[in-house]
């Protein structure tokens, strides 16, 4: 992406589309200050998405995770900006009236 805020501002703006009890979550994991949680909750995701075979773990787990270690590693913010922008797309398509 050209814009290296431009990652922020497409999780800024999923984050306000989220119920307010997890957009809470996701505000306190995105500040700096989190990171001794983050790191962990990022690998535990990722991990999880891994093993999306065993009930329980999803698949899901998998892209959330990669957004937590993006907020750490700036080389994954280009193609985890890319993917947000299509979760906003396919989102805001489904969300509209007919």
């Amino acid at each position: 992406m050209k814009d290296p805020r431009d990652f922020d501002l497409a999780m800024d703006r999923l984050q306000a589309q989220l119920p307010r009890r997890m957009a809470v979550v996701v505000r306190y994991l995105r500040q700096p200050q989190s990171r001794i949680v983050r790191i962990p909750a990022a690998a535990f995701l990722v991990l999880g998405g891994v093993f999306s075979f065993l009930p329980v773990l999803g698949l899901w787990m998998l892209p959330l995770g990669l957004v937590l270690v993006a907020v750490d590693l700036p080389a994954l913010r280009p193609p985890l900006t890319r993917m947000l922008h299509w979760i906003e797309r396919k989102w805001f398509a489904r969300r509209e009236p007919s």
